[in-house]
Formats: structure tokens, C-alpha cells, sequence
């Protein structure tokens, strides 16, 4: 552990020793994809949970489908 707390040490020393500009942009090359994954997989997960509940937007497309097909309220 702390191997790893000495490489990110080092990592953050060399980012705030940057000029701004390519200092942004190695935060926005690196934050951008990172916050990208990290939502696909939140939502991934959410979407699994929300699946298994039978709350998912499927489900809630299909009840839509019963209810508004015209045989069933006609009664024929």
C-alpha cells in the first residue's frame, strides 16, 4: 500500500508542477474517460438492479403494450 500511496504522490507532484494549460489537459484526458466509465458502469448496475426488481424500462413497455391493446377493452 504504500508503494501505491508513494506512485500517486509522485504522480500528483509531477500534474501540479505543470504550466496550467497542459496541466488541464492531462486532468481532462484522464477525468473525462474515468467519469465516462465509471457512469456506463453505475449504470449497468442499475439497470441489472432495476431488472431484477422488474422495474426496468421494459417491463414498464410491455404492461404499456397489454393495457393499450384494443381486444382486451373491446372484449371480443
Amino acid at each position: 500500500m504504500h508503494a501505491l500511496a508513494t506512485w500517486w504522490d509522485g504522480i500528483e507532484l509531477w500534474i501540479t508542477g505543470l504550466p496550467f494549460v497542459p496541466q488541464s489537459i492531462v486532468v481532462l484526458l484522464v477525468s473525462v474517460p474515468a467519469a465516462f466509465l465509471l457512469a456506463w458502469a453505475f449504470d449497468g448496475v442499475l439497470a441489472g438492479v432495476l431488472h431484477l426488481l422488474g422495474r426496468d424500462a421494459h417491463a414498464e413497455r410491455d404492461t404499456t403494450e397489454v393495457v393499450s391493446d384494443p381486444s382486451i377493452t373491446e372484449g371480443s
